[in-house]
């Protein structure tokens, strides 16, 4: 199994109950500490934990990562695109799911 499909499979198995620390974080996305220190900093992802050494990242950070990791590679964009396109694409991802809801309302 390739390394992105091994990524892409982990970021579906593992739900918002899992818990990575910054290593194992580092070594299933094959990110330098320094790469999720930046992620942090943008806010694609937010770690528990008030340290570094007791940070702890969910699946959903997972799978955030490797989609900022999919916008770097697919399409050159950088931390701060990646971070607006992620936030863009979570707002159209609520808006949808409302409008399904409110149009169920109406079924």
């Amino acid at each position: 199994m390739s390394k992105e499909l091994l990524t892409l499979y982990a970021a579906e198995v593992l739900d918002e109950h899992c818990k990575l620390t910054l290593a194992q974080l580092c070594r299933v996305c094959h990110l330098a500490p320094e790469q999720v220190f930046e992620l942090v900093e943008y806010g694609i992802v937010e770690p528990h934990g008030l340290r570094p050494c007791h940070w702890r990242f969910n699946g959903v950070a997972l799978a955030r990562v490797y989609r900022a990791q999919r916008l770097a590679q697919d399409l050159g964009v950088n931390t701060a695109g990646a971070a607006l396109a992620l936030d863009l694409l979570d707002e159209v991802q609520q808006l949808r799911a409302r409008i399904r809801r409110i149009e169920g309302q109406y079924d």
